[in-house]
């Protein structure tokens, strides 16, 4: 596997507790309300310690342990929304800057602290962020741009902290970097070939993969 060198760095630490959040005339509960602490954090295998998540079907978990947000994305969505966005502001736990969507891979592996993580998934952008905004279009808005953030797997468990720098230990060889999986998945809904050999890698989430099944044996939509 060839590795190379990634300039980014965490610059916010980011958790909060599910609190309600109105959407649609109705009340439900969002952990998407993150905000900064000014300590270390411990990454499990299972989530980051001191935060939440309501939908724990499609939040949280091993494939979704740590939510992620590169802050040079902020600027785009502050002239749109017409307001300053703060870490945290779209719900992520680490809010990085130098690793964008178009620079990193599905399956790179990075020691952050003392945890060692492994990108999963792109985040799949869903009608809380337009909530939170009260932007309905918001998340197509996301899913166009391709600037959806992404997850980690925890590989060894640590504490990160606001500063740390991300390390890139292992680069898998192929063509999926978050942007090209974001554009299969949300853009090029025909291109069958490029969702097989997306589905076919080893360090996709669970979730995307069976979804990608589903468009690739005819079953879920294109």
């Amino acid at each position: 596997m060839h590795v190379t060198e990634l300039d980014a760095k965490v610059m916010s630490v980011n958790v909060s507790m599910p609190s309600p959040l109105q959407y649609g005339g109705k009340q439900i509960l969002s952990g998407i309300h993150k905000k900064p602490v000014q300590h270390s954090v411990m990454l499990t295998r299972t989530g980051v310690a001191g935060d939440g998540q309501a939908d724990l079907i499609n939040h949280g978990g091993p494939d979704k342990a740590v939510c992620i947000y590169d802050i040079d994305r902020y600027p785009l969505f502050e002239q749109e929304m017409g307001r300053q966005l703060t870490f945290g502001a779209f719900g992520e736990n680490l809010s990085l800057q130098g690793a964008l969507e178009d620079d990193v891979y599905i399956g790179d592996i990075f020691r952050i602290g003392q945890a060692v993580v492994q990108v999963s998934q792109p985040r799949q952008p869903c009608f809380k962020l337009a909530a939170r905004y009260d932007w309905k279009e918001l998340p197509l808005r996301f899913q166009s741009t391709g600037y959806t953030g992404y997850y980690f797997r925890v590989l060894e468990e640590g504490e990160v902290a606001e500063g740390d720098s991300l390390q890139l230990l292992e680069r898998p060889q192929h063509p999926f970097t978050v942007m090209r999986a974001n554009r299969v998945k949300y853009l090029e809904k025909n291109d069958l070939e490029q969702a097989r050999a997306l589905m076919e890698l080893d360090a996709l989430s669970g979730s995307w993969k069976d979804s990608l099944y589903k468009r690739v044996a005819g079953e879920g939509e294109r």
